[in-house]
């Protein structure tokens, strides 16, 4: 009797202990087994439809890696056309080509985005955006990614802040002429602080939200 009881308990013992092999092994491979977000091209094109609070915006992006640039040449609803462009080296330009002559510059301690900066990104699963089946990414509380199952392509983003992308086109190897790339000549005049301070509110706007997020983004190392 007690032989029995006892191997009774070692085999109830065993398969206990299967069962927890089993379903670690079942939640390992599950884990290893999620999607991961394709890295960025190394040099694309893309239009944009930005969203923030019910403001609407087009965005000419242009991404370019091998040459440490990214622009975007962004168009407010009815209103101004205004070029952000960043360099690798932590150089940022935010300026109009209108009469205006308006320019801020920044210098972070944050280049562009690296191809891979998906990487370590949290799978969520799959969801329907825009009529495209995607699967969902979200890094480090800062941006929800979404990209085509299909074609791997990206569909949309949102920023933590509720800004959303949706991308309208996506040329991958597209590349902008490089006299396109040259900042104006004012941007690199010294200009006093009353002059920045009647920097037209949509400039001075973007200019802010574009250093808050790219420094955040450093600070999240990416």
């Amino acid at each position: 009797m007690a032989t029995s009881t006892k191997l009774f308990f070692l085999q109830s013992h065993f398969l206990l202990l299967l069962i927890v092999i089993i379903i670690s092994s079942s939640i390992h491979l599950s884990s290893s087994s999620d999607p991961t977000p394709s890295p960025w091209p190394h040099q694309f094109h893309s239009i944009l439809i930005m969203n923030y609070s019910g403001a609407n915006q087009i965005i000419d992006l242009w991404y370019d890696w091998p040459n440490g640039r990214n622009f975007n040449i962004i168009q407010h609803q009815l209103g101004k056309l205004l070029y952000d462009l960043e360099w690798n080296n932590g150089t940022s330009f935010f300026y109009t080509l209108d009469s205006t002559e308006e320019c801020r510059v920044a210098h972070l301690d944050v280049g562009i985005l690296r191809p891979n900066w998906l990487d370590g990104a949290n799978y969520l699963g799959q969801e329907h955006v825009d009529g495209f089946l995607c699967n969902v990414w979200e890094k480090a509380n800062f941006i929800w990614y979404y990209e085509d199952v299909v074609t791997k392509r990206p569909v949309h983003w949102v920023f933590y802040t509720g800004r959303s992308a949706h991308v309208m086109t996506f040329e991958v190897g597209a590349v902008l002429e490089d006299a396109k790339w040259q900042a104006p000549v004012y941007c690199f005049e010294k200009k006093d602080a009353e002059k920045n301070a009647k920097t037209h509110p949509v400039i001075a706007d973007g200019f802010e939200t574009s250093v808050r997020e790219r420094t955040l983004r450093g600070l999240l190392g990416y």
